[in-house]
């Protein structure tokens, strides 16, 4: 199949384990009321993410041209998306001649499908596992489960996440919410053999992971990846990572499967160039990768000797069609700006229900698995979840305007709505502000909110339907004298006069000039 896939509808079917909600019917300020409750949770997040975004202001710092490595990855990526249908054929005809076999996958229903046959055919019923993006936002592994087919992270924290039977919380560091103590309970329970004398040095619990990884390195014949990035130019993919496990995922087993989202191609292999510098200082504080490995097609005699790529679309195309989703598929999964947010580090990744949390996930979640508001759909509550400090826009390296996307999927979520109280409020102060004698008899009557205000000057509570407002805010209260009062009076008045004469005089004299 080529690429004509891309004209497909807007809405395909979606995994059932797959990017959508997996809160249930929980909102955002829902789930992350409960997650604000857990103090071990937020001590631990507190703690990695200021020491991630220490390391990564030092190493940014140190490069006089790091804006205009932003520049130019985002310009390459705004050109990809542009040409995203002619790069995947390119993509794929050139994977093809070095041997490798590429599948297309509309949704994850029907990569699970691919990857779960293809795995069948080899007889195999495991596999090893290089932490994927794409295979959790399909719900991969839970498919292969319910074939019989048993998938062996081997990431450090993605094994964290999978023996403890929970789920990943951050797009770099999936175990960022657990601590040492956490770990090694959950090693001594969960790794068969573990030597019950385990203790939670660092060393010691990933020795202990390394021990048992070791045999599925050396005896699983089928690899399952994803892939950093992928060169239209030469066919090659591109995984990069920290441990290790990668490179053995890659190298020792008879069969390689990658599934790939389509936004992580690249039109050249000189692009790695720029973005082999501004992924690893974005994302691990690093200045490189300890471990980048490439791969193009099948060499006989090194390495797998069948590969397989599956170009995962999964609402892709919906979001390529819109201006809005456009920009967001250039994210090219660092992680900076959850590691900024004020929300994400206060309310954690599980709060946001989604494989990509944080303020990506909170536009991209929306796009891939969509967001019906009117229907109540929890996923619109998503764009909320941000202050709108735009701390996030700062840190990407590739430039993508998190807090504008935001305030236009709050836009589109407000569209979709209906009527709502927040609907019915602007339309009575509309009718207010347009009457003038309306208006000032409505700032006499807000006046006596001072009577509630406590010795602050605060109200820390609203009446029905305004409690909505006063939950999470503290409003002022009203001043003693409204402006037009003061403007109406004598001092108000010569102030007035006496800044319209300065600006006079400022006129004249640049006009002199």
């Amino acid at each position: 199949m080529s690429a004509t896939f891309l004209g497909m509808p807007a809405t395909p079917p979606r995994s059932p384990y797959g990017t959508g909600n997996l809160r249930g019917d929980r909102t955002f300020p829902a789930a992350a009321h409960d997650e604000l409750r857990n103090e071990q949770l937020r001590r631990n997040l507190g703690r990695a993410t200021h020491t991630i975004r220490a390391k990564r202001l030092t190493v940014t710092g140190e490069l006089p041209d790091w804006e205009e490595l932003r520049d130019a990855g985002a310009a390459i990526k705004t050109d990809t998306m542009n040409r995203l249908p002619e790069l995947l054929e390119e993509l794929e005809r050139n994977v093809t001649a070095r041997g490798g076999t590429v599948h297309w996958a509309r949704d994850g229903v029907e990569a699970n499908a691919i990857v779960a046959r293809l795995i069948k055919e080899t007889g195999s019923e495991e596999v090893i596992k290089v932490k994927s993006m794409a295979t959790q936002e399909i719900g991969l592994n839970e498919h292969l489960e319910s074939l019989g087919i048993t998938a062996h992270e081997t990431d450090l924290a993605e094994l964290i996440v999978q023996l403890a039977h929970d789920k990943p919380s951050h797009i770099l560091v999936p175990a960022i919410h657990r601590n040492r103590d956490e770990i090694r309970q959950i090693f001594l329970k969960e790794i068969p053999g573990v030597d019950p004398s385990l203790d939670n040095v660092p060393a010691h619990l990933a020795a202990a992971a390394r021990v048992y990884l070791r045999e599925k390195f050396m005896t699983t014949k089928v690899a399952v990846s994803g892939a950093n990035f992928g060169i239209a130019e030469t066919g090659t993919l591109s995984v990069v990572e920290s441990e290790g496990n990668g490179r053995m995922c890659l190298t020792l087993p008879d069969t390689l499967i990658t599934v790939m989202g389509i936004e992580k191609v690249l039109p050249r292999y000189q692009d790695l160039e720029v973005f082999l510098q501004l992924l690893p200082r974005s994302s691990t504080g690093e200045r490189m990768n300890p471990y980048t490995s490439m791969w193009t097609g099948v060499t006989p005699g090194d390495g797998p000797q069948t590969f397989h790529l599956v170009l995962l679309d999964n609402g892709r195309t919906a979001a390529l069609a819109d201006r809005i989703g456009r920009e967001a598929l250039n994210c090219i999964r660092c992680s900076a700006c959850l590691n900024v947010c004020p929300v994400y580090e206060r309310a954690g990744g599980h709060a946001y229900g989604s494989t990509y949390p944080g303020p990506i996930g909170a536009v991209l979640t929306p796009q891939l698995a969509g967001m019906d508001a009117a229907k109540g759909d929890p996923n619109s509550s998503l764009p909320y979840a941000s202050s709108l400090c735009g701390a996030c826009f700062d840190a990407c390296p590739v430039k993508i305007d998190i807090p504008s996307l935001l305030v236009e999927l709050r836009h589109q979520h407000t569209e979709q709505s209906g009527t709502t109280p927040e609907k019915l409020a602007m339309k009575a102060a509309a009718g207010v502000m347009s009457r003038p004698k309306v208006y000032t008899a409505a700032q006499k009557a807000a006046g006596l909110g001072r009577v509630l205000a406590g010795r602050d000057g605060k109200l820390s509570h609203l009446p029905p339907p305004l409690s909505g407002w006063s939950d999470s805010r503290d409003t002022p209260a009203p001043p003693k004298q409204t402006f037009r009062a003061w403007l109406a009076s004598a001092e108000g008045a010569a102030t007035m006069r006496a800044a319209s004469d300065e600006h006079t005089r400022n006129q004249q004299q640049e006009e002199d000039k």
